[in-house]
């Protein structure tokens, strides 16, 4: 299917990943990553809940539940001041979401163009997509997104643009903490899960 027309449905997980054109810096300092989570907050957040995520220097990771079919509809008539949504077409309430995420990507590259006097797309288009079809899927991707900052040599128990340090902690977040540790039984285990990753373990 052509990941163009692959609707991201009320109520299921997907993986929302992309890089910069041709594997291209997309983050260059603090400022970058700030910016890029602060408009995923504006344009996606009222419409998906976060499991998951890692900012990259060239590209980036989502695990992302969309909401409910209600709740998409309302933020389409009320937020968007869409009117006659529909079920099928190019009005589908599915294709909410994708418009948003695509307007999150492009707030963010005409901020990063200007920033760095650059021109053209950043990151390649359309943004990838994965639906995921079980629990186990998510628990290992939770763990992979987690884990990509061992590709840059460095602890993923310390980096900063994942959301891996937000899971062991008490602070406000937009992740859904509780609901993450719950697919790992425990925090002690969502703990021994990230630190042995190819471990198989009895859930």
């Amino acid at each position: 299917m052509d990941i163009r027309i692959q609707k991201l449905e009320p109520d299921c997980f997907y993986h929302i990943y992309n890089r910069g054109i041709n594997g291209c810096t997309i983050f260059e300092n603090l400022d970058n990553y700030l910016f890029f989570l602060k408009q995923f907050s504006k344009y996606v957040i009222p419409l998906c809940d976060i499991y998951a995520y890692c900012l990259m220097p060239n590209h980036f990771h989502f695990v992302l539940k969309i909401k409910s079919n209600e709740e998409l509809l309302i933020f389409a008539e009320n937020e968007l001041k869409l009117t006659n949504v529909k079920k099928e077409g190019l009005h589908a309430i599915q294709n909410v979401v994708s418009k948003q995420i695509s307007k999150f990507i492009s707030s963010y590259s005409q901020s990063y163009n200007s920033a760095h006097s650059r021109h053209g797309a950043l990151l390649e288009s359309p943004f990838k997509r994965k639906k995921i079809h079980s629990e186990e899927y998510l628990r290992n991707l939770i763990l992979y997104v987690h884990q990509n900052p061992t590709d840059l040599n460095e602890d993923f128990k310390m980096y900063k643009f994942s959301s891996y340090v937000a899971m062991l902690s008490n602070a406000k977040t937009n992740l859904k903490r509780t609901e993450v540790i719950e697919l790992f039984n425990d925090l002690d285990n969502f703990i021994f899960c990230h630190n042995n990753p190819f471990v198989s373990f009895e859930f």
